[in-house]
């Protein structure tokens, strides 16, 4: 027994199944020591529509289960007549001592494989050869077929390239065991974020650095796209728990494609090149621009924790 117990309106969301599945698995654990909580819970749940029907089956079950015929007494078995004493053994010559083993290594802790196993599907598949592939087709382009956009191409690109990961590396078409991994209790956000972390920390610094060993042009530095990715992720993962995670991305990165693509596309030919880093240069460029990016990550990401369990729920059917 504890001194705390369940309020009326938490078991009432569970008796109707509106409670988060956190909270439920915090209720039923405190069921497990508390008979008060219990039976409030167990006539709450029978009250529903579903207590009813489970009621219907029980009786259906004991009504259709053959009576149990009583056991016959088993007699009394006859005392077994006593033991003799056996012979003392002689002691045995003691052993020589065997040569201590050598110690073995310690096993890794038990959470690195968790955290590989939840963090796997981040790297699989096409993500990973597509993030190698934009980082090099940049370089390709700037060294071996000298084209001189290729720097602003790569600016306009790279903010998606996480956002897409992250849409690629959580649900039922990124991970065979989705449906195990999102009834366990590190799923939902924190599960989005592990995969997200993972995102960031491989495209992250190829992507920075395939910008470094880029032609100067008129460009933003390669590391300007930094901050606009961050946000664009953090934003896609707020807008998810609405829109759910792939519908968000899309809108997010093909957002920013349309208006940073769309005007350099529009422009007289010979003139793409300049448009686009003109592009950059208003959307990334100069102190107070990143400043901004820098303030819109940040509410994105106060977003994210206001509405943190709607993850409990996204993508679980």
């Amino acid at each position: 027994m504890t001194g705390w117990h369940a309020p009326e309106s938490l078991i009432a969301r569970y008796a109707d199944g509106s409670l988060p599945d956190s909270d439920a698995w915090s209720l039923e654990k405190h069921l497990e020591s508390c008979a008060a909580c219990a039976g409030r819970v167990s006539g709450a749940v029978r009250a529903t529509a579903a207590g009813t029907v489970l009621a219907q089956v029980r009786g259906a079950v004991l009504d259709a289960a053959p009576p149990v015929r009583a056991k016959t007494p088993v007699r009394a078995k006859t005392p077994a007549p006593p033991v003799r004493t056996k012979t003392p053994v002689r002691a045995k010559t003691p052993a020589p001592p065997t040569r201590a083993k050598t110690p073995v290594r310690a096993k890794a802790p038990l959470h690195t494989p968790r955290l590989l196993w939840a963090a796997a599907p981040a790297v699989r598949g096409a993500w990973l050869p597509a993030v190698l592939l934009v980082a090099l087709g940049a370089v390709l382009l700037a060294h071996v077929a000298d084209f001189s956009g290729a720097r602003p191409l790569l600016l306009a690109v790279a903010p998606v390239v996480p956002v897409a990961g992250v849409a690629l590396s959580y649900g039922r078409h990124a991970d065979p065991l989705h449906e195990l991994a999102a009834s366990t209790p590190s799923a939902g956000l924190r599960l989005v974020l592990t995969r997200t972390v993972l995102v960031l920390a491989v495209s992250l610094p190829l992507l920075t650095l395939a910008g470094v060993v880029l032609p100067a042009s008129d460009a933003p530095g390669a590391a300007a796209w930094l901050l606009p990715g961050l946000t664009l992720t953090l934003a896609a993962l707020a807008l998810g728990g609405w829109l759910g995670l792939r519908a968000a991305t899309a809108v997010t990165g093909g957002g920013w494609l349309c208006a940073v693509l769309a005007p350099a596309l529009a422009a007289p030919d010979g003139a793409v090149s300049r448009q686009l880093s003109d592009q950059l240069s208003t959307y990334v460029g100069g102190a107070a621009t990143q400043g901004g990016w820098a303030v819109a990550a940040a509410a994105c990401a106060a977003l994210l924790a206001a509405r943190r369990t709607t993850y409990d729920r996204l993508d679980r059917h």
